[in-house]
């Protein structure tokens, strides 16, 4: 039984609701509950951006065990997240009023402002003080996240709409045959995008660690990516996702999920997210060490912290 002193975030994405627990006593974020529904809401988007209701019944479905999981162990503080699929659909009103009053969760919003900040905070704990400066990159499905600062806290956050998810959308990236001419508009807009976002801040930038949080960047590392000596980390570098973008470009989405580090879910936008990654590379200098911590963990960071759960809570629609 998990208990009293246990806070959790049931973080419900494009691809799976998962509820993670932690103690707030304990010194580090190590679950004792971790609870995973898998969810396809990519297929349940029709064509004007409104979740259909297969994919409405699947969230509803999906939190409701959950729920049951955090009753049986005894944890009532549960923090309900739904990420941009749920928030920039067209209903996300009505999901979000079906799931409060068929499971008793109320999911909540948090701006890709707010998520690029506990992005940050959640690369700063696990890398520690001593890693220096951190630039902290955050590939997402409908968003791109980046943030950096010296301290405990972001100094700069930002949030663009490159996510891969949204990236294969709108350059009509799904097919098994995707056009050259929008994979090179899609990177120059990336990169335009990125240096209007970071502005003057760029040449400081550069000189700070970048730190990838994502999903997105972490099967990148695996696909294309170099183990870090002496470390389980891998780093990203520019010439490598370079590299493998005509590769991907090649395949149909199912022989893709066939390669390393490519999960067959996120196969038919990978290539939209190794774009993004190189123009992101491209701006930032590169290379980037991933990070398996990132909006999750640094939510959970900030709720276990007194003063700043009641400020995250306060912030989320």
């Amino acid at each position: 039984m998990a208990g009293s002193g246990t806070v959790g975030v049931l973080d419900v994405g494009c691809f799976s609701a998962r509820l993670r627990c932690v103690n707030r006593a304990g010194a580090a974020l190590e679950p004792v509950v971790n609870h995973k529904t898998r969810l396809r809401l990519d297929r349940s988007l029709d064509a004007t951006g409104r979740l259909r209701g297969e994919g409405v019944d699947a969230v509803v479905s999906a939190v409701r065990s959950a729920a049951e999981v955090a009753r049986r162990n005894g944890v009532t503080d549960v923090f309900g997240l739904a990420t941009s699929s749920i928030r920039d659909a067209r209903n996300a009103e009505e999901v979000r009023s079906r799931v409060r009053d068929e499971t008793g969760i109320a999911l909540r919003f948090l701006s890709g402002v707010q998520e690029a900040g506990l992005s940050y905070r959640a690369a700063r704990a696990w890398f520690g003080a001593e890693a220096g400066p951190l630039a902290v990159l955050d590939i997402g499905g409908g968003t791109v996240e980046l943030a950096a600062g010296c301290g405990m806290y972001a100094e700069l956050a930002r949030s663009l709409r490159l996510g891969a998810r949204e990236s294969t959308r709108r350059w009509r990236l799904d097919t098994d045959r995707p056009s050259g001419h929008a994979l090179d508009a899609l990177r120059d807009d990336a990169v335009e995008r990125i240096r209007a976002a970071v502005g003057d801040e760029m040449p400081r930038l550069r000189e700070f660690r970048t730190v990838g949080c994502s999903k997105v960047l972490r099967q990148l590392a695996v696909l294309a990516g170099r183990r870090r000596k002496g470390t389980k980390s891998r780093e990203l570098h520019v010439e490598d996702v370079r590299e493998w973008i005509p590769r991907l470009a090649a395949l149909p989405p199912a022989r893709r999920a066939e390669l390393p580090g490519i999960s067959r879910p996120r196969a038919r936008q990978s290539l939209a997210g190794a774009v993004v990654a190189e123009a992101l590379l491209t701006v930032f200098g590169g290379p980037v060490v991933t990070c398996p911590w990132s909006t999750t963990q640094g939510l959970l960071l900030a709720l276990m912290d007194e003063g700043a759960s009641e400020w995250v809570r306060s912030q989320a629609a």
